[in-house]
This record gives structure tokens, sequence and C-alpha cells, in this order.
């Protein structure tokens, strides 16, 4: 029995083996021969579904920002307060189970790669976006240039500095909990916003 897929789900099997080995691997160190092998099919067909590497990185990288998105939006329901410790939470988690491909995520944005800087720079702003709704001003989610939209951009990247440091260290070493990182953020973010 043939069980051939259509070229829509080859294409979404080909980036989920990718995101699978994002998790160990930088995006440049994914290796198309592998990808293609794990796959069942040549290296040839994979650019007949990706017409580059480069498109395939691309389609790769694309996924791993929407998931973080995804994975991070919290429930709707709660008080914006509840929403942004959520949200964060889920952020923390994120960054600790998959360190290692969340650093070639932000370390390939860091290094130029233009697709990278441009999903980086798209993921982070969706991010900015949603603290803004969070505490109260959602007027500004799109005025990149505002005061209060660079505050909470910079506040995001040490909150994303302190979890990859936090997450580098050895359990046992850890100084505090994840919650107690989660608490220091949100304080972090009121005082910034007071100065």
């Amino acid at each position: 029995m043939d069980h051939r897929l259509s070229a829509e789900d080859r294409k979404k099997q080909l980036v989920k083996i990718g995101l699978m080995m994002l998790r160990t691997k930088p995006i440049h160190e994914l290796s198309i021969d592998a990808i293609a092998g794990q796959a069942g099919i040549s290296r040839g067909l994979l650019f007949h579904y990706f017409p580059s590497k480069r498109d395939y990185y691309v389609a790769v990288i694309s996924a791993a920002g929407r998931r973080l998105l995804r994975v991070t939006k919290p429930d709707e329901s709660l008080p914006p307060e509840e929403q942004l410790r959520e949200m964060l939470t889920q952020f923390v988690a994120f960054i600790e189970r998959r360190r290692t491909a969340y650093i070639s995520f932000v370390r390939g944005a860091a290094g130029g790669d233009d697709f990278a800087v441009k999903v980086y720079d798209e993921t982070r702003a969706g991010l900015t976006k949603r603290v803004l709704t969070y505490i109260g001003t959602p007027e500004v989610a799109d005025e990149p240039k505002s005061p209060d939209y660079l505050r909470i951009h910079a506040w995001l990247s040490y909150a994303e500095d302190l979890a990859i440091e936090w997450s580098g260290l050895r359990e046992e070493d850890r100084p505090y909990t994840a919650d107690y990182l989660i608490d220091h953020a949100i304080e972090a973010l009121h005082t910034l916003r007071k100065l």
C-alpha cells in the first residue's frame, strides 16, 4: 500500500523533523541529508518542496517562532496581570525545555542571518504587543517608536536573558526557583515602567 503524502503534508512533516532536530542543533547545523533520510525521501525530493536549503531553514525557524507565540499565549479569560504571569511562566518553561534551540534562535538573529533576524523580530514584536495589552497600554502596541513599546521590548530581552542564564545552571546550582524568577521579572517590569 502506497502512503504518499500530499505536498502540504510532506512540507509539514519536513518542518516538524527540522523542529525536532533544532532541539539539539543550531539551524545551520541541520543536515539536509539527515532530514530527508528521516522523512524517507531523497535529498532531491526535499528540494522539490523547498527550492533551497535557505528556504527550508526559513520554514523551520518561522515554525519555531510561531510555536513560541502559541505556547506562551495565556488563557484570555484571566485578568490581565494573571495573563502576564502565565505568559512569562510559559516563556521561561519554553526556554528551559528547549534551551539549546532557543539560544540558536536568538544567536542566529544576533549573528545577522536576515531570515533569523526577521523571524526573531516578528516573534519579539508579538510578545511585546501582548505585554502592552496586559499592562493596559494596547494603544501603543503598533507604535514601535513609542517609549512604552521600546521599554517593554527591552524588558523582554532582560527576562529572556535571565531565563537563558538561569536554565543553563544545574538545578541544584540555581540561586532561585522559576517562580522567583517570574516574580522578579514582573517586579522589574513594574519598576521600569515608573522610570
